[in-house]
């Protein structure tokens, strides 16, 4: 029941949280003068009274607590000679003979005289008072840091979230939709994510981090390309379906600098170092440009565009390619048209170019190796079907009656090659 134990031990832990002197003087304060309150603060019909007239004094160094009670001294025979904050004549020449009335009388309060259960509420209520101090502490550190990357350490593997600790031991948390799909954790390891939101769940605070935020991608380019960090290139845009395929959009300000050369560095050297953290990404680095058109043909790049027509009003562009660029604009499960369209703002339409008067031509099945499985273009090669209009030529049964393949893996080959001719 040691007050000035008590005490020392909030200095200490404010130390360590770097909490202002004032801060814990004003927190001391308020606890010590709600237990003046429980046992001085109310009349004998359980009134309320302000107990302004307490001075507390505090010396959280060395553990001393000193409270005084101040009255005005009055006349015997006044009418306010019951008020809490006064005191009568003949009381106050008990405790100095040399009082007069209108003086003051500051008398020491023993802790002793509160009793133990209204220090052991103390204690209770200071130790309240430390954890919502820590958690607000907590709040505001994170709170400052949104969009930042941390590292923090997996101590538990669950099932809809990861829980990690960070350096000081605060519990933080990747949920399943803020990791990549192909991310594996193991309890010890470390994690590198940016600091997505902070936010108050019944009164504590939830960190949650994410590795699939545009904004982790951007954060770990100005990590390993100091161009980026130093601001000499400003990344415009970064788009991404996590753990498969990303589009950065890049521009240098400077015209000795390269921004697609500095990003991927010399060999890939700095690029590599990215894509190994994002579990393989598949990452383009695109020279940002005003020009809408060029824009859009970087964009779908490794694809050759032979013409464009933008309608703004309906947010829509038409690109026309030739026949073998068709599979090259779409990618692999239509994800670099989907980028590609989110990159520039515009839905981004696919059309064959034919020449006038050419008939539609034929595909290699080759050309769909990004979205057909080899071997199952193995397997109708070894039937002799080596083009596109050669399978579709076949009716489904046909086809399941002569390969080993599955009716469900028919209908998607099926689908694939007909959209190339839509």
């Amino acid at each position: 029941m040691d007050i000035s134990n008590l005490i020392e031990s909030f200095a200490e832990f404010a130390k360590q949280k770097n909490i202002d002197r004032p801060t814990m003087i004003r927190i001391l304060e308020d606890v010590f003068r709600n237990m003046i309150k429980k046992k001085y603060g109310t009349d004998e019909k359980g009134n309320p009274l302000p107990t302004d007239n307490f001075d507390i004094i505090i010396n959280a160094d060395k553990g001393d607590l000193e409270i005084y009670r101040i009255r005005e001294i009055v006349e015997d025979d006044s009418e306010d000679i019951w008020e809490h904050d006064k005191i009568s004549l003949s009381e106050a020449k008990k405790i100095e003979p040399d009082f007069e009335v209108g003086e003051e009388v500051s008398e020491p309060v023993d802790i002793e005289d509160f009793g133990r259960r209204a220090v052991t509420t103390a204690r209770q209520t200071l130790m309240q008072k430390v954890k919502d101090l820590e958690k607000d502490i907590l709040f505001q550190k994170y709170k400052d840091i949104v969009g930042e990357i941390i590292t923090g350490e997996v101590y538990q593997v669950l099932g809809k979230e990861i829980l990690l600790t960070d350096a000081e031991g605060n519990e933080i948390s990747i949920p399943r939709n803020e990791q990549i799909p192909k991310d594996r954790y193991r309890k010890g390891e470390t994690v590198r994510a940016i600091v997505h939101k902070v936010e108050m769940v019944n009164g504590n605070p939830k960190i949650i981090l994410s590795r699939t935020s545009p904004v982790f991608l951007e954060r770990l380019f100005e990590q390993e390309v100091p161009e980026v960090y130093d601001g000499l290139i400003t990344i415009k845009k970064v788009v991404r379906e996590p753990g498969e395929r990303a589009k950065v959009a890049v521009e240098s300000y400077d015209d000795r600098i390269d921004p697609v050369g500095a990003c991927v560095g010399m060999k890939g050297s700095r690029i590599h170092a990215i894509v190994r953290e994002l579990q393989n990404e598949n990452i383009d680095v695109i020279n940002y440009t005003e020009n809408l058109d060029l824009y859009i043909q970087r964009a779908l790049s490794p694809a050759k565009i032979t013409s464009i027509k933008i309608d703004k009003d309906n947010g829509r562009v038409a690109v026309y390619l030739k026949p073998d660029q068709v599979s090259l604009a779409i990618g692999k499960g239509g994800l670099n048209i989907k980028l590609a369209s989110r990159l520039v703002g515009y839905e981004i339409d696919v059309f064959r170019e034919l020449a006038e008067g050419q008939e539609e031509e034929d595909v290699d099945l080759d050309e769909f190796g990004d979205e057909i499985e080899s071997w199952v273009l193995e397997e109708l090669k070894r039937i002799g079907l080596d083009t596109a209009k050669s399978v579709l030529n076949l009716n489904k049964e046909e086809l399941v009656r002569r390969t080993d393949l599955e009716e469900e893996t028919i209908d998607s080959v099926i689908n694939v090659l007909k959209k190339e001719f839509e």
